[in-house]
């Protein structure tokens, strides 16, 4: 376009100064030659971009068949080349196999080579034997011509007299092993059962079966009786336990076989006395608090049982039970301080024979924690902790320890076998156990686990000294027409297994209903 306006100015100066019709002419032609020349280069431009287009296109049309024909090249070479790994495969394994078939028929040559030399020399020695049997029995017949005795007479003669001979000699082994063994072991036991006892030193104070709440005046009295006594009854009822209001100044005095019941009872109780608000829901709220308060303290005592015997590794379950034995008592002796002289006698005479220490006091601080359980599981104290020991995690041999400290099953340790000395050698001391108080005990746990038998019974408690036993049934079980008969079958009961005195038994039926208003 720039060529054409540069024509055009030309020619419109050439036309301005001629101004003539022979200069129009001109100029038209001109400019007609002009347009030709350039419509002839616009024509030779565009045929040369339509060339390079094409010559473009077919560039990249055998560039993309010759990327095309590599790729399949590739392609075929890489198909190639796993067809040859494939063949080189199944040559390999075409190679193994006939390898195999010939070691395999190899071997079956040599096998029936073999069978075939065994069987020769199996012929060779049938006739190797029979010929020993004729010549074994023309020896026999020349012996029971020159003896005079046949053979089985002469076999006879020769096994009594053998006989005799080893039995004299084994008799004689025997005596005089068994009194090296009784010699040794006497004095070995003696030694080591003396050294563990001359060790450990314990005081052993056997406690009683009361406690004394002290008060602060002698009007907290009427207080805790209430109206009617109604508010000792109610305690009574919720802690199982008697209260005694005597002449005593300034005290109260709870009395209780089960020692548990009884502590519950006496943190109770001097909560009521310092809260001075008594009465039956206030009675409740103080049992609830001192149960809560209890099971933190089982667990203090269990932790600490475990830390002074040097046992690591108790499950949570196994330290609550140790706990509990606090408050279990066996003959007057407690539990849990005997579990502890056990584990230091055994972990002490262990030591003495060199044997696994810290399995022997494990075995002996938890020989009796089956007596933590009470009407709960059926079965000897002993079983039952044998059970237990499975059940939280311990091993085999710790198990059969604690199960076979009274002989009812056998032990498998020698760990075992000296928990029964140490629990005797515990329960044998002078002031140890006091054989009245465990008749007392047990006397008092059967009067409620017969009570316990009974479904509808909710909690039974032995007081009086076993003169008295108080049941509370469930309400919702049992009528008031069901109560008499209950306390009638239970009596029959009571006569049908226990055999001294006259028991009381009282049963009530009570049912509380609370509700709030929002």
């Amino acid at each position: 376009m720039e060529f054409e306006n540069f024509i055009d100015i030309g020619i419109g100066i050439i036309s301005g100064a001629l101004l003539t019709v022979p200069s129009l002419w001109l100029y038209q032609k001109i400019r007609l030659k002009t347009f030709r020349i350039v419509s002839r280069k616009i024509i030779e431009e565009a045929e040369k971009n339509a060339q390079n287009l094409n010559r473009t296109a077919e560039n990249d049309r055998k560039r993309k068949e010759l990327e095309q024909e590599r790729e399949l090249e590739n392609f075929r070479i890489r198909e190639r080349k796993k067809l040859h790994e494939i063949e080189e495969r199944l040559k390999q394994r075409e190679d193994k196999l006939e390898n195999r078939i010939a070691s395999v028929e190899k071997k079956i040559l040599d096998t029936e080579k073999r069978e075939a030399v065994i069987l020769q020399k199996k012929e060779l020695l049938e006739e190797e034997k029979k010929a020993h049997e004729q010549m074994k029995s023309e020896l026999i017949t020349r012996l029971e011509k020159l003896s005079g005795l046949s053979a089985t007479e002469a076999k006879e003669l020769l096994l009594e007299k053998t006989k005799a001979e080893v039995r004299a000699e084994a008799a004689n082994f025997i005596r005089k092993t068994l009194k090296e063994a009784e010699e040794t072991a006497e004095i070995e036991a003696v030694k080591i059962i003396a050294t563990g006892i001359n060790r450990l030193a314990v005081s052993c104070v056997s406690e009683t079966t009361i406690n004394t709440v002290a008060l602060p005046n002698e009007d907290m009295k009427g207080r805790i009786i209430g109206r009617e006594g109604k508010n000792i009854r109610a305690i009574e009822r919720a802690t199982g336990v008697n209260v005694i209001i005597d002449e005593t100044p300034n005290a109260v005095v709870l009395s209780g076989f089960d020692p548990l019941r009884l502590h519950i009872a006496k943190l109770a109780m001097t909560d009521l006395v310092t809260d001075g608000r008594i009465h039956p829901t206030r009675i409740e709220e103080a049992v609830e608090k001192a149960q809560l308060q209890i099971k933190k303290q089982i667990k203090y005592y269990g932790e600490d049982a475990a830390m002074r015997a040097g046992v690591i590794n108790l499950q949570p379950e196994l330290v609550t039970l140790l706990g509990k034995l606090k408050f279990r008592h066996s003959y007057g002796q407690n539990v849990l301080d005997h579990s502890l002289e056990v584990s230091h006698i055994m972990g002490l005479m262990a030591g003495e024979l060199g044997i696994d220490v810290e399995r022997a006091k494990r075995i002996g601080l938890l020989h009796d924690m089956g007596k933590a359980v009470s009407h709960e599981m059926e079965g000897t104290h002993a079983l039952i902790g044998y059970d237990l020991a499975l059940k939280y995690g311990e091993t085999k041999e710790i198990a059969n320890g604690i199960g076979c400290h009274h002989h009812e099953m056998e032990a498998i340790t020698i760990e075992g076998s000296l928990c029964c000395s140490a629990d005797a050698i515990s329960a044998a001391r002078l002031g140890a156990r006091i054989e009245a108080v465990g008749e007392y005990t047990k006397r008092l746990k059967k009067l409620e686990e017969i009570a316990y038998k009974f479904p509808v019974v909710e909690k039974a408690f032995a007081l009086q000294a076993g003169r008295e036993l108080r049941i509370f049934v469930l309400p919702d079980k049992i009528d008031d027409d069901g109560v008499i008969h209950l306390a009638r079958d239970l009596t029959k009961e009571i006569e049908k297994h226990l055999t001294y005195g006259t028991v009381k038994v009282s049963v009530t039926r009570e049912k509380n209903v609370v509700q709030y208003a929002g």
